[in-house]
């Protein structure tokens, strides 16, 4: 979570000249934090649980510690792209609570002029739903192939 929130720090650095002329508050909070592209909680609920459902399913089938292996770094990035081109439109798959609340936490605190709101309403789906398709995802792959 700390990680998420220094990231979020930097990138406000870098973008930086670019807050003042900026006047959509969407598009800055955008810069740190998912938002869905229709608001419908059980939808979005969904895509990220399914999100981090199908991660986690691909990282088991890789094996506990190792996704460092050979060319997994490679095969882990395709898998995340792959979940972001398929599914990732509906809610900006977040599918790790860290990389959302973490920089969501930092467009909160951060001096951004005229930034807006975080949207604390929508935070918890991007928290919660990874979470809970994370363990799903896991437990789904135990059940399928026990070790």
């Amino acid at each position: 979570m700390l990680g998420g929130i220094l990231g979020a720090i930097l990138v406000y650095l870098h973008y930086y000249p670019h807050w003042e002329p900026t006047q959509d508050k969407g598009s800055k909070r955008a810069v740190f934090c998912t938002s869905p592209a229709i608001r419908h909680i059980p939808s979005n609920f969904f895509s990220e649980f399914m999100g981090t459902f199908v991660l986690l399913v691909g990282l088991s089938a890789l094996g506990a510690n190792r996704f460092a292996e050979g060319l997994n770094p490679l095969v882990v990035g395709a898998l995340v792209l792959a979940i972001g081109l398929s599914l990732g439109g509906t809610t900006g798959y977040a599918i790790n609570p860290a990389r959302d609340l973490g920089p969501r936490i930092a467009h909160a605190i951060l001096p951004i002029p005229g930034k807006g709101g975080s949207d604390w309403g929508y935070s918890w789906i991007p928290v919660l739903a990874p979470i809970l398709g994370g363990a799903a995802g896991a437990i789904t792959y135990r059940m399928l192939f026990p070790l």
